[in-house]
């Protein structure tokens, strides 16, 4: 659960935080008296914040903030808050009118995707069939609007990104802006993100007519404005979905339209993408073609590619295969629904991938929802998996390119969320912005073929987040071992390099579980610290540390140690020379002495690949912590008929280097001021959320009411999470604290 403001109204049950123990070394900070106001410099620093919470009382490392309590209503920007909860959320553009009226504000930058595209290979750029996803589901903006989070039980979620290049959130809104939670998971996995533009219909051709039909100046705002939004946003482009016929004179500004605008998102967008779709031709007629052709052409070799209506045949892919285009920034439609007289969707697709690849073409696969909406959600995943899998031959796997590498496997969803292995809350959760590297699903295949290993999702435990990866598997009586290759890389490797591996044993604790890495070229790689299994694999086997290096111990506190809950802990440290990391293993080998065949249940909690001297940089701090858009409500308890609850929402605001975090979890502790030093002493602080962004709104949350005459205070603490994935001690995270009162007589 990630939106407090649902935990508050539904019950959302929270439990102290198991690793703060350790971590949070509670400081007593005395109660100092009002001041005047801080000096004018400080003021500067905070001047993001449009309407600053009360008055600091204490202006240091831990600022003091006094509030009165009122119940004012304080206006929030309506397309950025949901109205009921208060909540940020991602918005769409309705209008011409309002997308040429938007302007960035500070309460968008809830919006603005932390994580950037990754590198991968093979690049999007290269000349390759490449994949297209279109997201279509239910009219768009459901649960994946919710930025912080939603309480969302069993919600979509796509996890198949090695599979594809390019996603596209579609939604029939004139301007379609991709839900942050979207943006950050595939920029992960380094696929693009596009939103889309679209007119539809008679009010569609009206709308094209204003911006269209005139002098260049017309069209040239629409495409700035959208470049803009892009940039802004940090998303990657625009699918241009035109679907109402159109005047002559706007048909005949449509290619000047695309041309500038794809040549100005090039320059403020890198690897910025403009998709055209198939729908109006040349004359400005609306005539799905089903293929490229010489009455869409000229849209096409005015942009960055063409998305071909659904309903075409091996005639119409042998026509595009024989003309000479540029047949890669063809994206073929595969409507997964199967609408209309279709080639295949459903679990048939892969008999339309077939035809497409056979002639050398991009796919463009349109609402993959179609597995969550028209099957059974009890079975999701099962048939999530099926569906991807049924697919695989045609999608190449794509590598991941750049260290730090580390994941929990974290879907972004759970039915309840772990930290460090123990329960933290309960309860239903979806944050998109929250899931980590995915590995390669399904059926992995096996030197022999009595060997077996499966591998999927689970939500039933984990070590971070809301799942893990559970392994199925039989050892061959023939065989020692089998073997799951669970990521792709094309890493040039660092001098040396930190490995950890976290899981445990399910069934058969006396199994054997190690990391294996290969490399791309042994014959020039030189690798110490490993012992090489002979064979074309150009496989290898570091030794786990069973101590930490010197220099590690700040980070690691054990190796090859058993953890409460019964995970298991092994790290290793490995030199290498000249070197690119290809491939990430997970081996199982039988116990000693068995002759016989051996099944077994492995959960996988965590895989950490670093730079060791990475962890040389000092740490950064979280700085400057500050809150706005404070707001009290009184409500009347669920229990107790007659009585009633004090709620507190505010939004908090912090400084910190985006490009070396992950994100930040967020905390909060209260009470009785009178009582501070032995509240901070005696309890732990209770998990509030997740935020991808410097700044998190804190909403509806349950404080303890403060009788006449006494203060009561909130500490909120922010914790990074360093992209090493390691724990922060607490002096590098941000403290406010808040006291609050009731108004005097």
């Amino acid at each position: 659960m990630e939106s407090s403001a649902e935990g508050a109204s539904r019950g959302t049950t929270r439990r102290r935080s198991p690793h703060l123990r350790a971590a949070v070394e509670k400081k007593e900070e005395p109660a100092v008296e009002k001041k005047e106001e801080p000096p004018q410099e400080t003021k500067k620093k905070q001047s993001r914040s449009p309407k600053r919470l009360g008055r600091s009382v204490e202006e240091s490392q831990n600022p003091v903030f006094r509030e009165v309590i009122n119940f004012k209503p304080t206006p929030l920007p309506v397309r950025n808050y949901d109205k009921v909860t208060t909540e940020p959320v991602s918005f769409y553009l309705s209008s011409l009118e309002e997308l040429l009226a938007w302007t960035p504000g500070s309460d968008d930058a809830f919006n603005i995707a932390m994580i950037p595209l990754a590198e991968r290979q093979p690049p999007l750029q290269s000349q390759r069939p490449r994949t297209l996803l279109c997201h279509d589901m239910k009219g768009g903006y459901l649960g994946d609007r919710f930025i912080q989070g939603s309480m969302t039980e069993s919600p979509y979620v796509f996890y198949h990104w090695q599979c594809i290049d390019i996603f596209v959130y579609f939604s029939h809104y004139t301007v379609t802006i991709p839900p942050v939670g979207w943006t950050n998971a595939a920029h992960k996995h380094g696929v693009s993100v596009l939103g889309t533009f679209i007119t539809e219909w008679t009010e569609g051709g009206r709308l094209c007519e204003k911006f269209l039909s005139g002098d260049p100046s017309s069209y040239k705002k629409v495409a700035d404005q959208l470049v803009r939004i892009a940039q802004f946003f940090r998303f990657d482009g625009w699918l241009i979905n035109i679907e109402n016929t159109l005047s002559m004179a706007a048909v005949g500004n449509t290619p000047s339209f695309l041309r500038y605008l794809t040549d100005q998102l090039h320059q403020q967008v890198p690897g910025g993408l403009v998709i055209w779709y198939d729908s109006v031709v040349k004359d400005g007629k609306l005539l799905w073609q089903n293929e490229l052709n010489g009455n869409n052409s000229v849209f096409f070799e005015s942009c960055d590619g063409i998305f071909t209506n659904y309903n075409w045949n091996e005639d119409h892919l042998k026509r595009m295969a024989y003309s000479g285009v540029r047949k890669e920034d063809v994206y073929i439609g595969v409507d997964i629904f199967a609408r209309g007289n279709v080639v295949g969707g459903g679990f048939d697709t892969n008999k339309s991938l077939d035809l497409i690849r056979k002639y050398g073409l991009s796919a463009a696969l349109f609402a993959p929802g179609w597995v969550y909406e028209c099957l059974d959600n009890e079975n999701f995943f099962q048939n999530q998996d099926r569906f991807w899998s049924l697919l695989e031959q045609y999608l190449p796997t794509h590598s991941i390119c750049s260290l730090p590498f580390v994941t929990s496997f974290c879907l972004g969803l759970g039915t309840r969320r772990f930290s460090y292995g123990q329960e933290e809350t309960i309860g239903p959760w979806y944050h998109l912005s929250a899931q980590e590297i995915q590995p390669l699903y399904g059926n992995h295949k096996q030197e022999s073929e009595s060997g077996k290993v499966r591998i999927h999702s689970c939500l039933m435990d984990a070590w971070n987040g809301g799942s893990s990866v559970l392994v199925h598997g039989t050892i061959p009586s023939s065989t020692a071992k089998v073997s799951v290759r669970l990521f792709s890389l094309k890493v040039p490797a660092p001098p040396k390099i930190y490995l950890s591996l976290i899981y445990k044993l399910e069934e058969r604790p006396d199994i054997t579980v190690a990391l294996e890495l290969s490399t791309l070229d042994v014959g020039r790689c030189n690798i110490g610290g490993i012992s090489a299994l002979h064979g074309p694999s150009n496989r290898h086997t570091p030794r786990p540390l069973h101590v930490p290096p010197a220099r590690l111990l700040k980070w690691v506190g054990r190796c090859n140690q058993q953890f409460n809950g019964g995970w298991i802990h092994r790290c290793y440290e490995v030199t290498l020379q000249n070197c690119f990391l290809q491939d990430i293993f997970v081996s199982f080998t039988r116990p000693l002495g068995s002759q016989e065949e051996e099944n077994f249940i492995c959960r996988l909690g965590e895989i950490q690949v670093v730079d060791a001297n990475s962890l040389m940089t000092p740490l950064y701090q979280v700085r400057d912590l500050t809150a706005s858009h404070t707001c009290w409500h009184r409500i009347h308890s669920d229990v107790h008929r007659f009585q009633t609850k004090l709620l507190l929402s505010c939004t908090l605001y912090w400084s910190y280097l985006l490009p070396h975090a992950s994100g930040f979890r967020i905390y909060h502790q209260g009470g009785n001021y009178a009582r501070r030093k032995e509240v901070l002493d005696s309890e732990e602080p209770t998990f509030l959320g997740l935020a991808h962004a410097n700044m998190y709104r804190v909403v509806n949350l349950e404080v303890e009411e403060a009788p006449a005459g006494q203060d009561y205070f909130v500490d909120f603490l922010v914790q990074p999470i360093p992209k090493e994935g390691f724990l922060v001690p607490d002096v590098e995270w941000g403290r406010l604290t808040l006291l609050y009162s009731k108004p005097s007589a």
